[in-house]
């Protein structure tokens, strides 16, 4: 097995300090400084450096981590041929996501994989996208389905897996009475005038709806802000202004509002991506949700139209 040290050293080279790189791994501080104490001893090198409150890795540390992404990916190569001499239906599988995509999603995988293994654990876990990485990297999450944004790491990064999905367009959502209602189809030019009803201002829906309002020529008045569909159909409900919905959402139910879509190359679109780690993808409960991942996703565009 890989030595958890070489984990620990990994967590603590993203987040540069013993309390943050506990509180990820739920050790305490001092669990975090004996394991790497014993890892830089057992070695021979320094691995460690302080800056400041922060601590950088040193040459040999870096060299290190870099290394430990190759002896992750063989081990879940590993694991995954040893699974196909396992009864894997007596396992569990561990699935997080993010908003939409685990909500439209996720229950469908569980129960296609319960219908194929009965005696399959599956857990689900709801979780930011930054979070199902970091879930994924810590051997918390086995699988994440989430919306590919700025925080999460680049395709190319060898501790992952990543492959497209599919793309969420996002709709508009307007009061029934709205004069924008009864289009079929609009463009986001024409809503410049309109006050807006968004996320808050950093994250990555708040970011997607700004570019996209930029590229349609407009910098948007924004009157609200909701983090949640619900919260927002309600603003919208009572005339407090206009907001955009991800196609793969459904509209909350009980009030008087109606999705019109969006054309044109500044409609907005969300990359539903799904990860793993790297190596583990031939394993035979991931293989077999990355399979049905694949038609819920094909099954998913034909619904969106």
């Amino acid at each position: 097995m890989i030595d958890r040290r070489l984990l620990v050293l990994r967590t603590l080279a993203e987040h540069h300090t013993v309390t943050e790189t506990a509180d990820v791994l739920n050790y305490t501080p001092s669990a975090v400084s004996a394991q790497l104490r014993g890892l830089a001893e057992q070695l021979g090198v320094e691995l460690l450096k302080p800056d400041g409150r922060r601590v950088q890795l040193t040459p040999a540390g870096r060299l290190l981590v870099a290394r430990s992404a190759d002896l992750s990916r063989v081990w879940e190569e590993i694991r995954a041929e040893l699974a196909g001499h396992a009864d894997v239906e007596h396992s569990a599988l561990r699935l997080c996501g993010f908003s939409t995509p685990m909500a439209a999603i996720m229950p469908n995988l569980a129960m296609r994989l319960q219908l194929r293994w009965p005696h399959l654990l599956v857990r689900i876990e709801e979780a930011n996208p930054a979070a199902c990485f970091e879930m994924l990297s810590t051997d918390a999450a086995d699988l994440a389905v989430l919306v590919a944004t700025q925080d999460v790491p680049a395709t190319g990064d060898p501790r992952f897996e990543q492959r497209p999905l599919l793309d969420d367009p996002l709709d508009l959502l307007v009061r029934e009475d709205h004069p924008m209602s009864s289009r079929t189809s609009l463009e986001l030019a024409d809503l410049a005038t309109e006050a807006w009803i968004t996320d808050r201002a950093g994250s990555a829906y708040h970011q997607l709806f700004l570019t996209a309002c930029l590229a349609a020529g407009f910098m948007p008045n924004v009157a609200h802000h909701a983090s949640e569909w619900d919260a927002a159909a309600a603003l919208v409900a009572v005339g407090l202004g206009i907001a955009l919905i991800p196609r793969l959402a459904k509209l909350p139910a009980g009030y008087p509002v109606r999705r019109v879509r969006l054309r044109g190359t500044s409609a907005p679109v969300r990359s539903i991506i799904v990860a793993v780690r790297a190596g583990s993808g031939k394993h035979p409960l991931i293989a077999e949700a990355l399979e049905e991942l694949e038609a819920l996703a094909r099954e998913a565009r034909i619904m969106m139209g």
